[in-house]
């Protein structure tokens, strides 16, 4: 995906992120062929952070698979391989992937920032924060890129964002609904 830059830098080096990228290739490869997932132990303290993160698939400009994990429950690198392997694998929207799909899926990993619950929408800034929104049982997210890509202003991403929680589109306006930002380092 060409943008220009979204989210935000959360200091991850070049290294750590190509890192990041072997780690979720490695697990998607070893699912489609059947073979156990990779069990790696990267040096780096950053990668051993407990964080939330997303893995999305991309074949050209559409969409393959997007899934994560909000909450920062294993370290960054599990969740990562965890992520990319439901990605691939467990998104309800797509098929499961192909081996010869293999070569012309690229892999975009976004490392969360943690949620913060706002009251005011008036913080949120396009370019920077995803929005994720509860409402009872029902819930949202939007990663930060999806406002970028989509051309949206801050109204249109609340009211998508609704949309993907299964409530009406403008439920942001209820005080009963829950409003979230947070931020991620997308590479």
């Amino acid at each position: 995906m060409h943008r220009g830059k979204v989210g935000v830098d959360l200091g991850l080096s070049a290294e750590e992120k190509q890192t990041l990228r072997q780690i979720a290739f490695q697990a998607i490869r070893s699912r489609c062929f059947g073979e156990p997932l990779p069990e790696p132990s990267p040096e780096s303290p950053g990668l051993k952070e407990r964080r939330g993160a997303f893995v999305c698939l991309h074949k050209g400009k559409e969409l393959r698979g997007c899934i994560g994990m909000i909450e920062p429950i294993e370290p960054l690198y599990k969740t990562v391989r965890n992520m990319a392997v439901e990605a691939a694998f467990g998104d309800p929207r797509f098929c499961a992937l192909e081996s010869n799909e293999l070569d012309r899926v690229d892999i975009e990993i976004s490392v969360l920032t943690p949620l913060e619950r706002i009251s005011d929408t008036e913080r949120i800034e396009i370019g920077k924060h995803g929005i994720y929104i509860r409402r009872n049982y029902q819930t949202g997210l939007l990663l930060p890129q999806v406002a970028t890509d989509n051309h949206w202003d801050t109204r249109e991403f609340l009211e998508w964002t609704c949309r993907k929680a299964g409530i009406p589109s403008d439920a942001w306006k209820d005080p009963d609904t829950e409003i979230y930002i947070f931020s991620a380092d997308i590479f």
